[in-house]
């Protein structure tokens, strides 16, 4: 166990300048020493270290922290790892820990990393494996690709692989509950999931194989799913997982793009032909869980889905959601007919490079769509045009991009601006009918609306709802710190703003913001105990970014080692005891824990 007096000696006595400058070269500037970012892979001196601060930042990725920090980001080491790595440079022993903390999972770890090496060696088996190895090859997969990106083969047959875990010692119930056995009413026994399959090991961060998707080897059986996936389990989350991101991740931040496909072997063979940022959903829709891992490493995401219809309308579904997410998604067209995988093999990596270069914004391509089939054409067809729009220009999260987004609609289809300004307004904020308190609202003692279904911050809008009942709740909010800062949601915080310089007359809003604020003076939702849960929602979004890393903490306990869960207790203690040291009592932490948990 390394304890926090320990870490802040290491820290203390490690040399920043000195651990950076082995994988940068530094030059000084002023106070600071500059040099290319080595995090993101920059050419110019964007990467600046602090040695008296003993922190470093890059101005263009946005990275920075400690010593420990760079190590963990750099080398890809836990925080155990990065300080016992420093500690052995500054001459500080760290005791060797005598207890381990239990992984809860580790069962199905071990069954998971079990089924991938026997996949693996049902591919290299020289009679069972090939048919698949004769298949991966038509794909362009030769056996070295096969090796390093873990794929293998799933024989005919029900129970191969349950009989090879037997041997092993592994039971029915830890194979059904990594997904790897199914049952049915038909079958007094469990059986393989998996069969006739090549198979794609689907990989957390931390690089270990958490599930697996399988191609079917043949198409013969019409019946049978082209793909299929694990199902949910405690360790394999298809909403919040992407394929290939273990490996794609660093690249996307080096690149400042990611590349999405629509499944499996396209994203293997972009990866093969040299494009390192691709990564593939799980079969199902971008979630917007998937959006938002993708925002950590870069907001510009190209879309490389099919060009025919179902490919089009998944395209613009995933567009909608990155944008929500604060993504910039633009959209690669190919022929008819191709795809990432066909037109790389077939036309090579250069003229891959070419069409996404060529590659056009997501409402661009919407207007292009509409315009070749005529929608443009006619008073129908354009008051059809924006509604095909609209569902784009309400999920957009950057407000320079809504405006930019707003005048182009408006330019291509004849539309007014602000009659597109009123009408995403309205869409976006008129309530539909209320329902009772439940689900999240009743953590605030507000009803649901429909708001919370199209992206608005729910906690923000209920506070304005109460302030639009009751002015007088204002100054509540300004003594306990509110500030306009603290809103996320744009519109809701520019009637904030007008809140706190007007009188007790009208807002000076503009006209979107003065819907919204209409929709509010005419909610009649019921609200119980309304100044208790004024003062609990004013707590919530002043200190939210704290009380979101408690949540998020207590996330990343339930399957941390033993070091890394002492650190997490430490900073969850400190921020908890700044949350104290700024008046938010006990008994609110203590309610907000649970219903976090809940």
């Amino acid at each position: 166990m390394v304890s926090d007096a320990l870490v802040q000696e290491i820290r203390e006595r490690a040399e920043i300048l000195e651990v950076c400058g082995e994988f940068v070269p530094l030059k000084r500037a002023g106070k600071t020493y500059r040099g290319p970012c080595p995090l993101h892979g920059g050419e110019g001196p964007n990467f600046s270290v602090d040695p008296v601060r003993g922190i470093f930042k890059c101005f263009v990725c946005g990275e920075g922290g400690d010593v420990f920090s760079f190590l963990m980001k750099h080398l890809g080491l836990d925080f155990p790892s990065a300080v016992r790595q420093v500690a052995a440079r500054v001459g500080v022993e760290v005791p060797e820990d005598s207890e381990r903390r239990e992984d809860p999972f580790a069962h199905l770890r071990e069954v998971t990393a079990f089924a991938e090496e026997w996949f693996r060696s049902m591919l290299l088996d020289p009679g069972i494996g090939d048919p698949a190895r004769s298949y991966l090859t038509g794909r362009g997969v030769d056996p070295d690709s096969a090796e390093e990106y873990g794929l293998g083969f799933a024989p005919e047959g029900w129970r191969r692989l349950r009989d090879a875990a037997h041997s092993r010692g592994i039971g029915d119930d830890d194979l059904l509950e990594a997904g790897l056995l199914a049952t049915s009413e038909r079958a007094d026994e469990p059986y393989d999931r998996f069969r006739n399959r090549v198979m794609f090991a689907i990989r957390d961060l931390r690089d270990r194989p958490i599930a697996f998707g399988g191609r079917v080897l043949t198409d013969a059986d019409e019946q049978a799913p082209k793909y299929i996936n694990s199902p949910e389990t405690p360790i394999f989350h298809k909403s919040r997982t992407l394929y290939g991101l273990n490996r794609a991740r660093h690249a996307i931040r080096r690149e400042e793009h990611s590349l999405v496909t629509e499944g499996f072997m396209d994203a293997l063979s972009l990866h093969i032909g040299g494009f390192a940022t691709a990564v593939a959903p799980l079969g199902t829709a971008l979630t917007s869980e998937q959006a938002d891992l993708l925002r950590r490493y870069s907001g510009r995401v190209y879309l490389l889905y099919d060009s025919d219809p179902a490919g089009l309308r998944a395209t613009f579904r995933a567009g909608d959601v990155l944008l929500a997410a604060g993504c910039h998604p633009m959209v690669v067209t190919f022929p008819e007919g191709e795809d990432p995988d066909s037109l790389l093999r077939r036309e090579g990596a250069d003229a891959l490079r070419g069409y996404i270069g060529d590659a056009v914004d997501v409402l661009e391509r919407k207007l292009q769509i509409l315009e070749r089939q005529g929608y443009l054409d006619s008073i129908e067809g354009k008051r059809r045009a924006v509604d095909g729009l609209l569902s784009t220009l309400r999920s957009v999260k950057d407000p320079a991009l809504l405006d930019i987004y707003r005048g182009r609609a408006a330019e291509r289809t004849g539309v007014r601006r602000d009659t597109l300004v009123s009408e995403v307004a309205r869409q976006r904020f008129v309530a539909r009918p209320r329902r009772g308190l439940e689900g999240s609202r009743a953590a605030t003692g507000v009803s649901p609306s429909a708001e919370e279904t199209r992206g608005v911050d729910a906690v923000e809008r209920s506070l304005l709802l109460l302030l639009a009942r009751d002015r007088d709740l204002l100054e509540v909010a300004v003594e306990t710190g509110l500030e306009d800062q603290h809103f996320r949601d744009a519109l809701l915080r520019r009637i904030y703003q007008a809140l706190l310089v007007a009188s007790d007359g009208d807002l000076d809003l503009s006209d979107d913001a003065a819907l919204v604020w209409t929709a509010l003076q005419e909610d009649d939702s019921e609200v119980v105990h309304p100044r208790e849960a004024f003062d609990e929602i004013v707590r919530r979004i002043v200190h939210r970014a704290k009380l979101d890393r408690l949540t998020q903490i207590d996330r990343e306990l339930e399957l941390a080692e033993e070091d890394q869960a002492i650190s997490l207790l430490i900073e969850k203690e400190e921020v908890a005891r700044e949350l104290r040291g700024a008046g938010v009592p006990l008994s609110f932490l203590r309610r907000y824990s649970e219903k976090a948990r809940a």
